[in-house]
């Protein structure tokens, strides 16, 4: 027996008649008859009987009409669900984020699960080039990772770019609003991530880039740690403005530093030439209604 047969035989026993249940179903009587004695071959079982001009229902044929019902649900939830996997509207979004989390991402995330309020989330956090692995080994469709890297075979969707500014404790002297890397040169710089990866890429090739040497004192990964340490007075740091803006509320000098001198790019990214979810799909369109 197929589902067709059963959804057949749910309509025989629910009109009691193969001419209306033919007319339900919009088939021929006499295909939908053939069907019925088929199904009672298989089963070696009569399903039927007919009494007058109506059928009544066998013990064997109760039995089957039960279990019929609930294939049938089954059925009917299951294309029901794959078209909403279909549509974004059910599923999974995973996603890489940056160990530097874009602020925005809460709203963001938020709005989404407004939108689409059964999909389910899986949601990585690390370093840009790792992410950027996990998104080629098909752990997570998307990756919200910090430029440049190399990415011949992704997709990207630029976001945003991003300043930075050297920090320091309310203890200093109030500089200038804006430094350049010339001023701060001398000053001792505690980096907010490790050797190989973005961030302290972009920093020292920046300082290299204007020939200029910086003072490097250390290197802290962990955010909370170094803002800390930043706001006792231990050493400055140079940081993107995410971190400023998470930070906002602790006693510290602020100072942006041009643009053209450090600046780092955030993108969205997913592999190109592959199949990506409908609600991966879904998210690159509201991330892209948001920033571009």
């Amino acid at each position: 027996m197929d589902i067709r047969q059963l959804r057949y035989f749910i309509a025989i026993v629910e009109e009691r008649k193969i001419s209306a249940a033919a007319e339900r179903l919009h088939i021929s009587q006499p295909p939908l008859s053939q069907h019925l004695k088929t199904m009672e071959e298989e089963l070696g079982s009569k399903l039927v009987e007919r009494s007058g001009k109506y059928f009544e229902v066998t013990e064997a044929g109760k039995t089957l009409y039960k279990y019929a019902l609930q294939v049938a649900q089954l059925m009917d939830e299951a294309e029901a669900e794959v078209k909403d996997v279909g549509l974004g509207i059910h599923g999974r979004l995973t996603l890489g984020i940056n160990t530097f989390s874009v602020v925005e991402l809460p709203q963001l995330l938020h709005q989404f699960q407004q939108q689409f309020p059964k999909v389910t989330y899986k949601i990585q956090q690390n370093e840009s080039s790792y992410l950027c692995k996990l998104v080629r080994d098909r752990v997570v469709e998307l990756a919200i990772i910090r430029l440049p890297l190399e990415l011949d075979d992704f997709s990207v969707l630029h976001m945003y770019t991003e300043p930075f500014y050297f920090i320091q404790s309310k203890k200093f002297k109030l500089l200038e609003h804006e430094v350049t890397l010339a001023e701060i040169q001398n000053w001792p710089i505690l980096l907010p991530s490790t050797e190989g990866l973005g961030v302290h890429y972009s920093i020292l090739e920046a300082f290299s880039r204007f020939q200029l040497q910086s003072h490097i004192v250390g290197e802290c990964s962990d955010t909370a740690l170094l803002m800390n340490l930043i706001e006792s007075g231990f050493s400055s740091s140079i940081v993107p403005e995410t971190i400023l803006k998470q930070f906002e509320d602790l006693p510290l000098h602020a100072y942006k530093i041009p643009t053209t001198e450090l600046s780092t790019s955030v993108g969205l990214v997913w592999m190109k030439n592959h199949y990506l979810s409908k609600a991966a799909q879904n998210f690159v369109n509201l991330m892209r209604e948001h920033y571009c």
